[in-house]
């Protein structure tokens, strides 16, 4: 657990930091419309997925590497295991000047993620996670975060980039119950830690790229959370495509309430 962090960090101060509101003109390319990618990107994961190899011998699905070759993405299902990995997550902040950007990785066996890394660069936080064993940031055990009873008090992220506006307005009008909700701040490694330590009570996604949510998804469930599917079904990293809605939320019984809330089932 201790290595893939340190590989993180390293790659990230080589690759990223370096960069931070100091690109210079042709290191920013657009990639797909409305979606950009940098030389801190494309490095980063040459760095990042070299060095995981090296530690385990099984294939990187890195974001950079799937964009370039679709079918990298097959290995989730087709390989026993594999790595994942966003060399920069939340690219849009990191090219505007935001500090909202994260470095991260996961390992995936039988479809499973097993094991998560999110280093956040500007304020030097590192978070962990491995299945069955518990969650870390800077090495201190997250435990379950205290929750308030009434929704008015709960705080939430309701992503609607992808959403359809007949069902954005749906979710935002059955979300009035809630004390507050935000649009986010476009970075699941930003995002999900949020979760996970209890600051934001749940956030609600729709697109699921799984090195996005594959490293958040385990943080936040070994944190005492729930990350799973709109019918209820628990998170499992897919291959790009994916668009069936992703709830997590920061305690565990809590999804089942606000489950209900946002699809006016409550």
């Amino acid at each position: 657990m201790e290595k893939v962090a340190e590989i993180l960090a390293e790659a990230s101060a080589v690759a990223v930091e370096p960069r931070f509101r100091a690109l210079a003109a042709g290191e920013v390319m657009e990639k797909a419309p409305g979606e950009v990618v940098t030389v801190a990107d494309r490095e980063a994961e040459r760095i990042i997925a070299h060095r995981l190899r090296e530690l385990l011998p099984v294939p990187v699905v890195g974001e950079e590497a799937v964009s370039a070759d679709p079918e990298l993405a097959r290995a989730l299902h087709s390989e026993p295991a594999v790595w994942l990995v966003d060399p920069v997550d939340g690219t849009s902040n990191f090219v505007a000047g935001r500090p909202n950007f994260a470095v991260m990785a996961s390992l995936v066996r039988a479809g499973q993620t097993v094991a998560a890394w999110i280093w956040q660069p500007v304020t030097g936080t590192a978070y962990a996670a491995e299945l069955g064993s518990g969650a870390w940031c800077d090495g201190r055990r997250l435990t379950h975060p205290p929750v308030a009873d009434s929704p008015a008090q709960w705080q939430g992220i309701l992503k609607s980039r992808f959403l359809d506006p007949a069902t954005h307005h749906r979710l935002q009008s059955n979300a009035r119950v809630f004390g507050h909700l935000s649009g986010g701040r476009s970075a699941a490694g930003i995002e999900y830690p949020l979760v996970a330590t209890g600051e934001q009570d749940f956030i609600l996604y729709w697109r699921t790229l799984p090195w996005d949510h594959a490293p958040g998804s385990l943080l936040v469930t070994e944190a005492g959370g729930r990350s799973a599917r709109l019918d209820g079904s628990a998170y499992r990293p897919e291959a790009p495509g994916c668009e069936d809605g992703l709830l997590v939320t920061a305690d565990a019984d809590q999804w089942d309430r606000i489950h209900a809330i946002l699809l006016g089932l409550d």
